[in-house]
């Protein structure tokens, strides 16, 4: 059984009493390009904190040892991701672990730019940069995870949490932003 606090049940409520016409309106591309911003500023700012998790793999392992840390969970690919049946059922795995802990999700559809804004590169395929052992880095799957120092008070990652909650209100529970190349 999961608990759900207060606020975020009043939250949920005054998102989910919108008419469609009011939430459906509210996902303009300006809308859209301002969630990007955020979740690069989200990113931007976890970074250093050492509250970024890279990887399938290691996402899998950090959920699985603290999920209630995890604030949000980005699903990344490119158009040759698309085919890689194995990475799909990855994904859909994830996805199902994230909807039953309550983690946010988020589909980003350009690994380059990912890389470029954890600090790996523009590298191409297979995920995006490169690490220090000139690996590639498995960008498929990026965790944003809380710092144990403090409670984290992020503006942009309230923007990108409010965008989340209002897209499974209308049944997408996984959105999908696309970061600019700049």
């Amino acid at each position: 059984m999961t608990s759900v606090s207060f606020s975020s049940m009043v939250d949920l409520e005054f998102t989910c009493s919108m008419t469609f016409e009011e939430l459906n309106g509210d996902c303009s591309q300006e809308r859209m390009d301002s969630v990007a911003k955020a979740l690069e500023e989200v990113l931007v700012s976890a970074l250093p904190q050492g509250c970024i998790t890279v990887g399938v793999y290691e996402a899998a392992k950090s959920l699985n040892v603290d999920p209630d840390n995890v604030v949000l969970c980005i699903l990344a690919t490119d158009d040759e991701d698309v085919k890689d049946v194995a990475l799909q059922i990855h994904f859909t795995l994830i996805q199902a672990f994230c909807c039953e802990n309550d983690i946010n999700i988020l589909r980003v559809n350009n690994t380059r730019r990912l890389a470029q804004i954890l600090g790996g590169g523009g590298g191409g395929g297979g995920g995006g940069g490169k690490q220090s052992g000139a690996e590639p880095m498995d960008l498929h799957c990026v965790l944003v995870t809380s710092p144990h120092s403090s409670s984290w008070k992020d503006p942009a990652l309230s923007k990108v949490n409010c965008f989340c909650r209002e897209s499974r209100c209308m049944d997408q529970w996984v959105p999908i932003i696309n970061l600019p190349d700049r």
